[in-house]
């Protein structure tokens, strides 16, 4: 059940508080002992409660009166209070990253092979969001054909913003589509290409007919490979990370004929 120490009171305070929406206006001998909350520590609990704004006093009166803001306004206030709480946090926790950012610096590549796969539809387009998040000089993004297994406008939504994120880096990204894959793009991806994209320095965008296989090149060392289904086209695929200068190197000088011979994209 939902509690009034969900939103930062103690246990004593919210003693308190739900004993004077009984009472009424009372003193604090009167409200210790409705509220069992020791004598020894009923004022303490009062001006807690008065610097949440939850409680006001007349203090004219002898002894001092107590009585209990309303609990909607009551309510609002701590709602506040936490949200201010947890923005503060975030704040405090993005400073965090932001300090480690440049505190964990990868090391540069060594001349070596690794490969890793991520396998289903969410898991892959995670991997890939992922890798184009650590690309640092330049992305070349290959599509022969509609992926299979992914809501399209969901995930050309995800990877445009990434993109969108790398080209604020500095970033230089080349896109290759084949006739097919524009036609499935949403029109929302065409929209915000056309609106925020196409006159971006570092960033072109062309369509080709000679375009095979999926696949991602990220800072001419890492390679991302789209593998279909094998028993099932309508299911999604899986996506082979595999991080080899020489292999990257090779998929590159193979992608640049193509690319040579593309036209620009127009929505």
């Amino acid at each position: 059940m939902a509690s009034l120490r969900d939103l930062g009171l103690s246990e004593y305070e919210a003693r308190a508080y739900r004993a004077l929406l009984r009472t009424g206006p009372t003193t604090a001998k009167d409200l210790s002992r409705a509220s069992e909350v020791p004598m020894g520590r009923i004022y303490d609990v009062l001006n807690s409660l008065e610097q949440h704004s939850l409680v006001r006093s007349q203090a004219a009166s002898r002894p001092k009166k107590y009585v209990a803001v309303e609990p909607d306004a009551a309510l609002d206030r701590l709602l506040d209070e936490k949200k201010e709480e947890l923005r503060t946090q975030a704040e405090q926790y993005e400073s965090v990253v932001d300090d480690l950012s440049a505190e964990l610096d990868a090391g540069e590549p060594v001349d070596g092979q690794f490969w890793t796969a991520a396998v289903g539809a969410e898991e892959a387009t995670d991997l890939l969001l992922e890798r184009i998040a650590a690309a640092e000089r330049r992305v070349v993004v290959v599509a022969g054909a509609p992926a299979t297994g992914f809501d399209l406008g969901t995930i050309g939504e995800q990877v445009t913003a990434e993109l969108e994120s790398a080209l604020e880096r500095g970033v230089e990204i080349r896109v290759l589509l084949s006739p097919a894959t524009v036609d499935a793009l949403p029109r929302s991806v065409g929209r915000r290409y056309t609106a925020e994209l196409a006159e971006v320095d570092g960033f072109e965008v062309r369509t080709s007919p000679n375009v095979d296989g999926t696949f991602n090149v990220f800072d001419e060392i890492e390679v991302c490979i789209e593998v279909p289904h094998p028993l099932s086209a309508d299911e999604p695929f899986a996506m082979i990370d595999v991080k080899d200068i020489d292999f990257a190197t090779s998929v590159k000088e193979q992608f640049e004929p193509r690319w040579a011979d593309s036209e620009l994209l127009t929505f």
